[in-house]
Formats: C-alpha cells, structure tokens, sequence
C-alpha cells in the first residue's frame, strides 16, 4: 500500500471531481502500464480515496454496470466517451486488455 497522486491513476481534472463528487467510482486504463496497487490511497481536494481492487480483464468483459461506474449511462454511450476522448486512435476491440481500478472513499 502507498500514497499515489490522484494525477498518476486519473488523467484530467474532470475525471478527479468526478471521482470526489460520487458519479466515477471505477476506471479503466490500457493494461500497458500499472497505475496503482490493490489498497494505495490518494487525495482529491481533501479527500481520500482508496484502491479497493485491480482487475486484469479485456474490453470484451465490460457491462453497462461498469459503464455505469465509470461515469457513463450505459455501455453503448462509455463506447461513445472512449472514442471521443482518444480521437483518432482508439477503436473499441473487445480482445484489448485493460486494467480497471475500482475505488471509494476512505471515512
């Protein structure tokens, strides 16, 4: 367990109030590079957040569920999200392997 920076797992300050706020509860990022550990906290204006879990899994596995988790209605519109936020690089493959990091406040 460490202390990471909210910037090492969350990329924008968007994602960051969204995480502080409630709505982002989970976040998926490529499986090339490991941005935090099962139990490594961070803060985010005050408050404190901790890792509950790191899961290896594909694109393929997603659900509206973990849509839903990451700040999106369903998983048609999380689709959407991804392709808008990495113009012109991304294309949704479910065979791609991803990292999803599962977080909550800590009281």
């Amino acid at each position: 367990m460490a202390e990471i920076d909210a910037d090492d797992i969350l990329p924008n300050d968007r994602v960051q109030q969204s995480v502080r706020d409630g709505d982002i509860t989970q976040l998926t990022r490529g499986a090339g590079n490991r941005y935090a550990s099962e139990g490594d906290t961070f803060e985010i204006d005050g408050d404190r957040f901790e890792v509950t879990s790191v899961e290896h899994r594909t694109l393929g596995d997603f659900t509206d569920a973990d849509a839903q988790r990451e700040g999106s209605e369903s998983l048609e519109a999380y689709k959407r999200r991804m392709q808008r936020v990495h113009p012109g690089d991304f294309e949704w493959d479910d065979s791609d392997e991803v990292l999803t990091y599962r977080f909550q406040p800590v009281e």
